[in-house]
């Protein structure tokens, strides 16, 4: 846990607070939205694994077309005003789901185009979300508000699929879907009151083309973002298989919506816990051990889910699974954004982040249909056990990287 004389410093920053309470609601709802979205496509629209793949394949293709562009955005705009901007779009598409939805007249493909619509927003939110952070407080607080940021944001995982698992099997899924779009419009008027630090621009902007070249430059030349960038690609492929095939997995198995949300409700409880962690894990392991540590524990939750019984003992064996996937998913986050913030200067970190977040989503956008594909051609379990095995290959690559040297820089200037 964050301890209390950093948490007590974070309260002095009424901007941070304000940022974090809004994350927080649009968080939640965003958990909310995941569950109610595959619950749709399996039990109103009788879609597939693979049809569920294509529709997440739309929300996450906006950054395989034009994430690092949005980057550039990010690094030009008032990062303050275009989170604003894709909160209120974000609410008013959600709308258009639930209301379509609950007049009858959705079918996969026109979910598809709203998601992928949907997308757009949340791309140009992602990288002016976390570099804003990183504007709000001083170097030697940036890792503890990621962490307090983190363990919100597991919070969420751990209620949001919990609610709308309860609320779908009593209104549907559409109607769940409108307390999204509610947490996204009280976060617009949260953020509208928070303060705008971000540096004024000091320069002459470049050309599109070379703020993106230097942006990508500066990760993928950089000796320790570049190991951890690439490698966190192949980890969200994996991740994509296994959250493609997961919920549809956990209801052939015999769980109803309220269990699949109980499951993944206690991954994000797991999450709080390994955020917790986060810092003392750091101190003890070093920072990039600290983060491939996380790949194994993904990685070997995945495996535990692959082999899980069709019994008394599935529901348990799964809540298993995602506690320790939940656990590594938790502990990573505020270790690596804390880490890649503190080593990007902040005229380059919405290049920076969008560069590694545009494509980690974008390659969601190729491996959700390659996930479902994979497990109608060779079953749930062996797709789960190729998503995990690949986790365990990404933790190993760091290992035998120079990235397992990595740490937080000591001077407030990198």
């Amino acid at each position: 846990m964050v301890e209390r004389s950093s948490f007590g410093q974070l309260l002095r920053y009424p901007g941070f607070v304000r940022l974090w309470l809004a994350d927080g609601l649009s968080t939640f709802g965003t958990f909310i939205f995941g569950l109610s979205l595959q619950l749709l496509l399996i039990h109103t629209l009788d879609a597939d694994q693979l049809e569920i793949g294509w529709v997440r394949s739309a929300q996450w293709l906006p950054s395989l077309l034009f994430g690092l562009v949005a980057g550039v955005i990010a690094d030009r705009v008032r990062r303050r005003k275009l989170l604003i901007a894709s909160d209120i779009a974000s609410c008013l598409l959600l709308l258009a789901i639930a209301g379509l939805g609950i007049l009858g007249m959705l079918s996969p493909l026109g979910l598809a185009v709203l998601v992928f619509l949907l997308g757009c927003a949340a791309v140009l939110q992602g990288g002016a979300h976390q570099s804003f952070t990183a504007d709000l407080l001083p170097p030697s607080l940036l890792a503890s508000g990621s962490v307090v940021m983190t363990q919100t944001y597991t919070a969420a995982q751990t209620l949001g699929p919990l609610l709308a698992g309860l609320l779908a099997g009593v209104v549907g899924a559409p109607v769940t879907m409108l307390i999204n779009a509610f947490t996204y419009a009280a976060s617009a008027v949260l953020l509208a009151g928070v303060p705008d630090p971000q540096p004024a621009q000091q320069r002459v902007p470049a050309s599109v083309g070379a703020d993106l070249r230097e942006g990508v430059a500066w990760v993928y030349r950089h000796p320790f973002l570049a190991p951890y960038a690439v490698c966190l690609h192949v980890w969200f492929i994996a991740n994509a298989i296994a959250g493609t095939v997961y919920i549809f997995h956990a209801t052939r198995l015999g769980l109803d919506a309220g269990a699949v949300g109980l499951t993944l409700g206690v991954a994000g409880l797991a999450g709080v816990l390994g955020a917790g962690l986060a810092e003392w894990a750091a101190r003890i392991l070093g920072t990039g051990k600290a983060i491939l540590f996380c790949d194994y524990l993904t990685g070997a939750g995945w495996l535990l889910v692959a082999v899980a019984p069709r019994s008394g003992l599935t529901l348990y064996a799964l809540i298993a699974a995602q506690l320790v996937y939940g656990v590594g998913f938790g502990l990573r986050g505020p270790l690596e954004m804390s880490f890649r913030n503190a080593v990007t200067p902040s005229r380059l970190r919405g290049r920076m982040n969008t560069t590694i977040r545009s494509i980690n989503w974008g390659l969601i956008a190729v491996a959700a249909p390659f996930g479902g594909w994979l497990a109608l051609q060779f079953g749930d379990r062996t797709a789960l056990a190729i998503a995990g095995a690949t986790m365990l290959g990404t933790g190993t690559v760091l290992l035998l990287s120079r990235f397992r040297g990595a740490s937080m820089p000591t001077d407030a200037s990198a």
